[in-house]
């Protein structure tokens, strides 16, 4: 099994409700996190991601597998990749995101993915 190297972690520092909005995936199950990141990722491949929420320094350790790469970046979406969350800490991070989201997941907002 392959040991990421130092210094490997991904962070998302999702800053504030616009980048959350963008960033959340309410129609993954269990969730999905879109990370602005140049790491090279594959599909399907398992992340451990560092993320916050707006408002909130606490970092949350997810882990995940990977769903959606952008591989490059446009006007209107970064490059990066998609995780669908997991575990405890991953239902933790939706639950989270759809409290602050409330009442906004159906309209229609800029996504970075589709």
């Amino acid at each position: 099994m392959l040991q990421p190297r130092m210094g490997g972690i991904i962070q998302a520092n999702i800053t504030d409700r616009n980048m959350l909005q963008a960033s959340y995936m309410p129609f993954v199950s269990g969730g999905g996190l879109f990370i602005p990141s140049q790491q090279a990722v594959r599909l399907g491949q398992e992340v451990f991601v560092l993320a916050t929420l707006p408002e909130q320094s606490q970092k949350i350790p997810l882990t995940g597998k990977v769903i959606w790469v952008n591989y490059k970046q446009s006007t209107a979406k970064p490059q990066g990749f998609a995780i669908q969350l997991t575990g405890e800490k991953g239902a933790y991070y939706k639950s989270e995101a759809e409290k602050l989201l409330a009442g906004s997941l159906s309209l229609n907002h800029p996504s970075y993915t589709i």
